[in-house]
């Protein structure tokens, strides 16, 4: 599956100012982890983001969200934002703080 580079690059230019960015390519898709833990990836027009837990419900909750169920069974504390609510500069960024609030806070790898 491709994904799309220029939301890879909005991602990137977002993460820049965290020192413990790194970016992978799997699964076919970008994923940026903070710290060895992921926090968001790119997986065709859309971003799953690891909002955790505690911020589940209400994440699915928001417009464009859904489960996100990449081996057939919902993954919980993770949340497919469908590329259409990624397309605001400022929603991308939210969606990404949440993401980056929650990895920052697990212990590194």
């Amino acid at each position: 599956m491709a994904f799309d580079e220029g939301l890879a690059q909005r991602v990137r230019e977002l993460l820049a100012d965290n020192p413990h960015t790194t970016e992978k390519k799997m699964f076919g898709g970008m994923g940026f982890m903070i710290s060895g833990n992921m926090c968001v990836g790119i997986m065709g027009d859309g971003m799953v983001a690891r909002v955790g837990p505690p911020n589940y419900d209400h994440a699915l909750s928001l417009p464009y969200a859904r489960e996100f169920d990449f081996t057939g069974r919902p993954m919980k504390g993770w949340v497919m934002v469908d590329g259409q609510g990624l397309a605001e500069d400022e929603d991308l960024a939210q969606w990404l703080e949440q993401a980056e609030r929650f990895a920052s806070a697990l212990m590194p790898k």
